[in-house]
């Protein structure tokens, strides 16, 4: 005997027991009637005890049949109830969803939307984590995760919220004092404010509409793992550095600080709700992925 029971011709079993037909039991259950007798047969088989008393007109419960039925309808119904609750969870929005995102947008915009979440899907908890870092969602058990960024390949599946440009900026002081770089390339002899978790380990890739790309990794006197916690150094003139709009949007209306070097791109900087690859996701996952894609859509259009 096999170490797990065979749960199949337990339930074929059942049904045959509950309709005392093979030909009614294989309707119900869409099989053809050879493969439910083949069940009952392999379960006789494994039990070394037949189950059934089999004539032309009608079909019995043998005492061992009898022992059997009450464990074997249990277990049926309790795999038709896991089924269905399964079914259950898969359509209807329920149960806890874990999300990470970067600190600061996570602050500013994704925290803001999640009571007409919570609104519209009573029934999902949301674990929200706040990092800049990059973390496994796989590994550190994560069913998504807010990234903005000019997203590299990858196994995960990303899928883009809202645009979110990204700007070299600088302030007039810092400007008036070191001068306005004219090509990437002269930003070596500047001062960088350096971002920890840049995901090109650092180096600024400039690309420009003719083609022309341009690679640059900044010196300067700080690094830092958050970029909201780089504009204070960059409203004092400390330096230059690459930031996303939503943190620099401020500054710029107020004129404190300045777009550098605007023919050139730093890539299609982008919002993305990025899952992990592989089988139908829960409803839970699907239905945050929509509402994040409404909202902040709907953020950057008004």
């Amino acid at each position: 005997m096999s170490a797990l029971p065979d749960l199949e011709a337990l339930a074929v079993f059942a049904k045959v027991a509950e309709f005392r037909s093979f030909a009614r039991a294989a309707a119900e259950l869409q099989l053809s009637k050879p493969t439910v007798s083949k069940a009952v047969t392999r379960l006789e088989q494994r039990l070394h005890a037949s189950l059934f008393n089999r004539t032309s007109r009608r079909l019995a419960l043998t005492e061992a049949g009898e022992k059997l039925l009450a464990r074997a309808s249990a277990m049926l119904a309790e795999g038709e109830a896991a089924e269905a609750e399964a079914l259950n969870q898969s359509q209807v929005p329920r149960g806890r969803l874990r999300i990470a995102a970067p600190m600061s947008f996570g602050i500013l915009h994704i925290a803001p939307l999640l009571p007409a979440f919570f609104r519209q899907y009573p029934e999902v908890s949301v674990d929200l984590q706040l990092s800049d870092e990059i973390i496994d969602l796989v590994g550190d058990g994560f069913d998504g995760a807010i990234r903005i960024a000019a997203l590299p390949d990858s196994s995960l599946v990303a899928r883009r919220l809202c645009a979110m440009p990204v700007y070299l900026v600088a302030a007039p002081s810092y400007l008036k004092a070191h001068g306005r770089p004219k090509h990437p390339m002269h930003l070596s002899e500047h001062a960088g404010i350096a971002y920890s978790y840049s995901p090109n380990q650092g180096v600024w890739q400039f690309k420009k509409k003719s083609g022309e790309v341009a690679s640059v990794r900044p010196a300067g006197p700080l690094s830092v793992n958050n970029g909201e916690a780089m504009l204070p150094a960059i409203l004092a003139g400390v330096g230059i550095a690459v930031l996303p709009e939503f943190i620099v949007r401020d500054a710029l209306a107020k004129k404190q600080v300045e777009i550098l070097l605007p023919e050139w791109s730093l890539g299609d900087g982008a919002v993305y709700w990025v899952t992990p690859s592989g089988g139908p996701k829960p409803q839970r996952v699907t239905v945050m992925g929509d509402f994040l894609a409404k909202m902040l859509g709907k953020k950057k259009s008004g």
